[in-house]
């Protein structure tokens, strides 16, 4: 039972990600075979940090995409959990409305929020009274788009993290907030000094959770203007070097090689603190 889905885990993700490693070493334009393939060291990585201009770009919008998810969306998943793990009356109810955003997939939010930023008919513009005199370009201009998308993709989110916290809340045992009251702790007092310790666990799978979903965006902004205009993303260089017209497998798999390793640099970080915390030599 471990060995076959073992063995797909091997063959799907780690031969595949070892082979982006190895071939963001090389120049191929992926047409012929691999006696095509011309080995050029370290240059791919020179040249996407020197003369690269869409390079930078990418890596300050992904860490703000990364900044922004594991603040804005994780409070408020989390103020959200709270609420709901006091039993209110049609609870039920608001779980699913807010964990609804979750089961759409990032292109059709994008689709959706381009409803609600359109320039003259959207619903934001109407609301603020500036379609007809002054229509804010919400999506079009390179100042504000990134903010205006990660609006949308923080509203996804939340339902999800919300989720999360929400089953761990409910595995908290109440003896421990029974004996905090008795105690004279405040609501305030037993959230923060019983319950958010005990939620330890849930707070790795959520950074682990928002690091992936921050990193891996792509959907979302290639929807809107296929990340360009001001939401250039690493995943969309990836993709635009491996299969659009210039067909650099090369570049595009040294630009996968420094996304996984921004993304192993959070994750493996806060896990060795973790771990380290838990570890009683």
């Amino acid at each position: 039972m471990l060995g076959i889905p073992s063995l797909l885990h091997i063959a799907l993700v780690w031969v595949p990600a070892l082979g982006s490693v190895a071939l963001s070493f090389s120049s191929w334009d992926g047409i012929g075979g691999f006696g095509d393939i011309r080995w050029v060291g370290a240059s791919n990585y020179v040249d996407i940090v020197t003369s690269y201009p869409r390079f930078w770009p990418a890596v300050r919008n992904n860490l703000l995409w990364l900044l922004f998810l594991l603040v804005v969306p994780t409070v408020a998943g989390l103020l959200l959990a709270v609420l709901l793990d006091r039993q209110l009356r049609f609870g039920r109810v608001y779980q699913s409305v807010l964990y609804l955003p979750m089961v759409l997939s990032l292109a059709l939010v994008g689709f959706i929020w381009q409803l609600v930023y359109q320039p003259e008919q959207g619903l934001l513009n109407n609301v603020l009274g500036t379609a007809a005199t002054d229509p804010v370009n919400w999506l079009g201009d390179p100042d504000i788009n990134l903010y205006a998308v990660l609006v949308a993709a923080g509203w996804r989110h939340t339902g999800y993290i919300m989720l999360l916290y929400l089953a761990g809340l409910k595995a908290v045992d109440p003896a421990l907030k029974e004996a905090a009251a008795l105690d004279g702790a405040n609501a305030w007092q037993t959230f923060f000094r019983v319950t958010f310790p005990v939620l330890k666990p849930v707070n790795v799978v959520v950074l682990v959770v928002t690091v992936i979903e921050g990193l891996r965006a792509f959907d979302i902004v290639y929807v809107i203007n296929k990340g360009r205009n001001g939401l250039e993303l690493l995943s969309v260089l990836v993709t635009d070097n491996i299969i659009g017209e210039s067909s650099r497998i090369g570049w595009g798999s040294a630009l996968a090689v420094v996304l996984l390793v921004i993304s192993l640099g959070f994750i493996v970080t806060y896990l060795f603190q973790v771990f380290r915390e838990e570890d009683p030599a």
